[in-house]
């Protein structure tokens, strides 16, 4: 008798593990986790409470909510985040990462939400006038590590030197300073560094390179893909990107209509 009921406590408690155990996934599972690099305003950022905002952090609470899902924000290091999806640590990257073939190895990519593309700072003083003049003996090209800029100077520079920093900020006062001739980046931060520091630097702001960016999703998730590509088809549709860029690049949008140059969205 005694054994019986052992055995029927043991049953019992492994039915509640269980149970317990299935109701803490369900939860778990209804919790979308974004990876993204918070020092990239106005697309990541940070507020003056520390708490996550830009244009990436809209998309992302729009996709949660389109999903029926609690949103969670993991603030990783640009370089780290594809192996943070890779290991299932985040379910997306949304963090202004450009699609490329060698990144499309590791990962899928949603289709394309934002048009962008590599573009130069330079300091006030250059006589540079485009890509073509930079890859010469003495002259140094600062990169961001793990960007496409990073990517672009590493494939197609044999002669100039290539200095990789892990610091957007730190790129550009290497050529503030005049330790670099050129950084390579996307056309919006450029303008934006540029405006900060008129008297220090100009720019080249019309692409060299033209490059697309999109919401990275774990190899073979292929449901989870489809969800992120029909919530961009929608947003697009709804003008929710345009809203975007009316929120947090008027200006930009403004200088870059005036320049002839395509804007992102």
């Amino acid at each position: 008798m005694m054994g019986q009921m052992n055995i029927h406590l043991i049953i019992f408690a492994f039915f509640l593990l269980l149970t317990s155990t299935t109701i803490s996934f369900a939860k778990d599972s209804q919790e979308l986790i974004v990876g993204m690099e918070l020092s990239y305003p106005p697309f990541e950022m940070t507020d003056a409470q520390g708490k996550p905002t830009g244009i990436s952090v809209e998309i992302a609470t729009a996709l949660a909510k389109k999903m029926k899902r609690s949103l969670k924000i993991e603030n990783i290091a640009f370089d780290g985040l594809i192996a943070s999806l890779k290991t299932g640590k985040i379910d997306l990257i949304i963090s202004s990462m450009t699609a490329t073939e060698e990144r499309s190895k590791s990962i899928d990519f949603s289709i394309p939400y934002l048009k962008t593309g590599l573009t130069l700072l330079l300091g006030a003083e250059s006589k540079v006038t485009g890509i073509q003049d930079l890859d010469k003996k003495g002259h140094i090209i600062v990169v961001k590590k793990g960007t496409t800029g990073h990517q672009y100077a590493t494939n197609h520079f044999k002669l100039a030197s290539i200095n990789v920093l892990d610091k957007e900020a730190s790129c550009v006062l290497e050529v503030i300073q005049k330790k670099a001739d050129a950084f390579i980046y996307d056309s919006m931060s450029v303008y934006q560094h540029h405006k900060r520091n008129s008297a220090t630097t100009k720019l080249i702001l019309r692409p060299f390179k033209e490059e697309f960016w999109a919401i990275g999703v774990k190899i073979g998730n292929t449901e989870l893909k489809t969800q992120v590509d029909t919530f961009i088809e929608e947003f697009k549709a709804n003008k929710g990107f345009e809203k975007l860029g009316d929120q947090f690049l008027k200006e930009e949008k403004e200088y870059f209509k005036n320049a002839n140059i395509p804007f992102y969205f």
